[in-house]
């Protein structure tokens, strides 16, 4: 009798932590497409989320898939209902298409989220005006 006592009460403990509500990253953009910018010229983006659970969230460190990408990131918790950003500077080096990963981890409870920045990298005559955030 103790033994299935003592089953229930785990089984009931651990039913109420996996319901216990955590901070939730929604970010209201994944991705931005430049389009054509010209090559020597960084570009950057600010991804911009919202905390739509009840706990803070942290970031973790945020890493780019390659070094031509710099990210910075709110540092301090994002309260429930806040706001945080991820900014995002593409060093547009090599000419050609791109599409770069921004993987930003975080303790919210969809975890890891991956951001994209993609577009086209032109000589300098033939570039259309980059479209940037923020």
């Amino acid at each position: 009798m103790k033994k299935v006592f003592s089953l229930f009460v785990a089984i009931l403990a651990f039913s109420a932590v996996s319901f216990a509500q955590k901070g939730v990253i929604k970010f209201a953009k994944n991705e931005n497409d430049f389009g054509k910018i010209e090559q020597g010229k960084p570009v950057t983006y600010v991804f911009e989320f919202t905390n739509t659970g009840t706990d803070p969230i942290v970031l973790g460190n945020v890493a780019a898939s390659c070094g031509c990408t710099t990210p910075e990131w709110t540092r301090e918790p994002v309260m429930p209902n806040k706001k945080g950003t991820v900014k995002a500077t593409f060093n547009a080096g090599v000419m050609g298409p791109f599409n770069k990963t921004v993987t930003v981890p975080s303790n919210a409870e969809n975890g890891t989220v991956y951001l994209t920045l993609k577009g086209e990298v032109v000589a300098n005559k033939t570039a259309a005006p980059a479209k940037s955030g923020k």
